[in-house]
């Protein structure tokens, strides 16, 4: 809320000036020093004497006129004030009705008074900055310097200034001297820099917590494409440059375009700034500027016909009634804004009316401030020759002010008012609570306390840095480290009422608590929009993405400008873009679902297929047993050890039975026993088989002169020894594999983007290797033993049946392992199976078919005669 009405060029000339126009003209004595001031100056000012005093800059005027600088020691005028302020003298009388209040207060600095010195900045700089130095200097004519440089300063704390400008100007030279300052009104966020300005304190937000407020009620309405203006001063500036960061930070949305409006009314350059927001497809146009600012902008905007535009303006024009007229609203009807926090001060009305010039022993009225309110507001003068020029009939001091129509006792919309009640307050809680320190508890060198006799104001600081108080309005104030308040705004709405008028209500508000942090607060329901419906309006850049595309930024321009495409497999149109691993996008790409699992199931055709065929091995096999087991006396049963046959017949069933084990959804327990159990069944089966081809070799040995000592190795026990043994060995490599690395289940999403397969992974691939090794080893041993007895005479040879067995067996396994490894997923299962299947259909067809068929189709062979015949016959 500042504005560069004089340059700080200007100041530093001035300040130079005041420099060399106060020679000091000392004379010593033993007793004392005095000095005299040899320049006097005079400033509009207003006091009230006390035991603490407090200070006070105010904008009582608003324009200024300066005369020539010179070097006299004259007693002059420096600067002439013109145009006096209402608002900016009720902002005075607020402060010296808080005052008043709380001398009469008994809970609050009860044994200590209040004074104040008011001065009024005639809104320039060099006036402001030279009202701060007499605040923390004086101005008596006459003082004395004691030898030990102890004493109250003349003030021990300012409220002001109005403007951010003046504020750092003071805040700059007194910050030095640890001078409290608590601003109502300057809201530049540089002045929440503590190593600048040390003892800057304020009671109004931050213009960072106002961009931020700003950016909320975008975010709340959706609009992500914004218009920015801001004045070319500081704190224009410092809001574009806040703007900018915070609306990429918070996600807000983007800037169409940024700029700077002239302090001077440049016709074209209005002209462009206007073109610029008419054509510009952002309907949110914000503006952080000062009135004089908009007043030019909207001339060009009527002259231009500019509609169709929400305006958002800053707590600088939200209450600018300036702007509320029959002309502008239907440009400007439905303006959102924020505004300096509404407050109530019970009893400040009655002490305004209270006012009157106050009368000398000479009969002169004195209290310049009151005295040039009252010539303002009934146009009458006091005195005829005055250096204001009033004009009008003479003022009595008695005129009645509550017949007069002045703004000044309009107390429905306290707002600049309510941040000055509060700085007082804040001044008074800090000094109340500073002395009530208790000696050898204070927090001072030494665990000190301060004194109402030696109290200074950089210790004043220390306390104002802890004030904690709450409003009778119910508002909590504080400071933190910055010396910033907790910030609150009102959120207001200009509307425009049938009958031509307008009124700005509040229709919510925007705050940070301690707790909650920032929070925004809206009723709809009671916002005027100037469109059509009565409905908010949309701005953005580019709509939202339909379902199912993606945004795709436009080369070399904001991120908030872009096109849709459509999105890729796996992805999706949302905050993450993409779906977890257990879930695949919709075939419009709208939202994710369960993805499609594959796993060798009992309900599929491939599976229905193998388990029926694998049952089927298990009934021959269980047919095969009952025939053997019905025929166990005739021959060929009993021929080369029925047991083995028997035990075969067994493994041969377990075979066909375990294959089941590799259909349906993978489990830690069928994981772990399908290996094992293929690998022991065909361990046992092919055990058998080497040991009947063992057997076949040692009779036709025995049956030789001399060979019947081989027998006795062959026996009965023997065979069921060695068969145990060999599957001993293959449940061992089953155990260790388990044990080591455990086969178990897995999701596996390699194969396919939109599928889970769910399979059995091995787990050591050597265990494996070792398991299916051993199989092989014993399995090539029995096809050569076999090959080599295929010749033997018939009435002693499984040989040949053993030998094309095996022969299946091998060419099986060889043709599965390329197949197993090239095969993804539930096919590998598949492959698995169907080897185990044909390979134990190959055993079971090639060993027990031809014995079935004699047993069943030529009994007239199942003698021991006709065995015995024809092994004579080839003998």
């Amino acid at each position: 809320m500042d504005t560069f009405l004089d340059s700080y060029f200007f100041l530093c000339i001035y300040l130079i000036f005041l420099l060399f126009s106060f020679p000091s003209s000392c004379s010593a004595s033993p007793l004392s020093l005095s000095c005299n001031l040899q320049r006097k100056f005079d400033l509009n000012e207003m006091h009230k004497p006390g035991d603490v005093v407090l200070g006070g800059l105010f904008e009582v005027h608003y324009t200024s006129v300066f005369p020539e600088l010179t070097f006299t020691t004259e007693p002059q005028h420096d600067i002439l004030c013109l145009r006096f302020d209402t608002l900016g003298f009720r902002h005075a009388m607020t402060m010296a009705f808080a005052i008043d209040e709380i001398n009469n207060n008994s809970n609050l600095l009860s044994n200590v008074t209040l004074g104040y010195s008011l001065y009024d900045n005639c809104g320039a700089l060099v006036v402001g900055f030279t009202g701060a130095l007499s605040l923390a200097s004086g101005r008596e004519q006459q003082f004395l310097l004691q030898e030990n440089c102890l004493g109250s300063p003349p003030v021990l704390g300012i409220v002001g200034d109005h403007y951010s400008t003046f504020s750092i100007a003071m805040a700059n030279v007194l910050g030095l001297y640890k001078m409290p300052i608590v601003s109502y009104f300057a809201t530049c966020s540089c002045l929440s820099d503590r190593q600048r300005f040390p003892s800057f304190f304020r009671t109004i937000p931050s213009d960072a917590f106002q961009v931020r407020a700003m950016i909320q009620i975008l975010k709340h309405f959706g609009w992500t494409w914004v218009g920015l203006l801001v004045s070319d001063d500081d704190y224009g500036h410092h809001v574009a440059q806040s703007f900018q960061s915070d609306l990429v930070q918070s996600d807000g949305g983007c800037l169409a375009y940024l700029e700077v409006l002239p302090w001077d009314s440049d016709a074209s350059e209005l002209q462009r700034i206007v073109h610029k927001i008419k054509t510009s497809t952002a309907r949110i146009v914000m503006v952080f500027a000062h009135e004089i600012h908009m007043m030019h902008l909207m001339e060009e905007v009527v002259r231009q016909n500019v509609t169709d535009k929400q305006w958002i303006a800053s707590e600088a024009l939200t209450t600018a009634t300036v702007l509320q007229t029959p002309r502008l609203m239907p440009y400007l009807g439905g303006t959102l804004g924020i505004a300096i926090r509404r407050g109530e001060i019970p009893g400040l009305k009655e002490f305004l009316l209270q006012l009157r010039p106050d009368i000398n022993d000479n009969g002169n009225y004195v209290n310049s401030m009151v005295r040039q309110f009252w010539e303002y507001t009934f146009q009458c003068k006091f005195d005829p020759e005055g250096w204001m020029g009033a004009s009008g009939a003479l003022c009595t001091g008695k005129e009645d002010i509550e017949r007069v129509e002045t703004e000044f006792l309009d107390l429905s919309n306290l707002r600049p008012e309510y941040n000055v009640y509060k700085a007082v307050y804040a001044l008074a809680y800090a000094l109340d609570d500073m002395l009530q320190c208790e000696p050898g508890r204070g927090p001072f060198s030494g665990r000190s306390c301060a004194t109402l006799q030696t109290l200074e104001p950089w210790q004043l600081v220390h306390y104002l840095q802890k004030v904690n108080y709450t409003t009778g309005f119910g508002d909590e104030v504080s400071f933190d480290e910055n010396g910033d308040a907790l910030p609150i705004y009102d959120v207001m709405n200009w509307l425009w009422l049938p009958d031509g008028r307008t009124k700005v209500q509040n229709v919510g508000e925007v705050k940070r608590s301690a707790f909650k942090g920032e929070e925004l607060t809206i009723l709809e329901e009671n916002i005027f929009w100037n469109f059509e419906l009565n409905k908010p309006p949309r701005s953005v850049c580019s709509e939202s993405c339909p379902p199912g595309t993606r945004m795709a930024r436009k080369k070399g321009e904001p991120v908030c400008c872009f096109d849709c495409i459509l999105c890729s497999d796996g992805k999706i149109s949302n905050k993450t873009g993409g779906c977890p691993e257990d879930l695949w996008s919709s075939p419009h790409r709208d939202h994710c679902v369960p993805k499609k699992t594959e796993f060798l199931s009992y309900h599929e055709p491939l599976g229905i297929c193998l388990t029926v065929t694998s049952l089927l091995g298990t009934f021959i096999c269980a047919v095969v047993l009952g025939i053997f087991t019905y025929h166990r006396s005739t021959p060929i049963v009993r021929a080369n050890n029925s047991e083995l046959s028997f035990l075969l017949l067994v493994s041969l069933k377990l075979c066909f039975l375990c294959s089941l084990l590799f259909i349906g959804y993978p489990r830690l327990w069928t994981c772990q026993l399908r290996h094992a159990a293929f690998g022991i069944s065909f361990v046992l089966s092919v055990s058998c088989i080497l040991v009947k081809t063992m057997v076949v070799l040692a009779v036709f040995k025995a049956s030789k002169p001399g060979g019947g000592a081989n027998l006795k190795w062959f026996g009965a026990v023997q065979q069921r020894g060695t068969v145990l043994a060999l599957t001993c060995i293959q449940a061992a490599i089953c155990t260790a594999w388990i044990v080591s690395a455990s086969p178990e289940p897995h999701k596996n999403t390699q194969y396919h983007n939109d599928k889970i397969v769910y399979e059995c992974v091995v787990g050591s691939t050597a265990g494996f290797a070792v398991l299916m090794g051993y199989i092989g080893l014993l399995a090539i041993l029995s096809f050569l033993l076999a090959f080599l007895a295929r010749n033997l005479p018939d009435n002693f040879n499984e040989a040949k049946l053993i030998t094309f067995s095996m022969l299946i067996f091998c060419a099986v396994w060889v043709a599965f392992v390329p197949a197993y490894v090239n095969s993804p997923g539930k096919y590998a299962d598949a492959v698995e199976v169907f080897a185990i299947l044909a390979s134990s259909f190959g055993l079971l067809v090639a060993l027990f078919g031809p014995k079935c068929y004699i047993i069943l189709m030529r009994p007239e062979k199942n003698t021991k005669k006709a065995i015995m015949a024809r092994g004579t016959t080839r003998l």
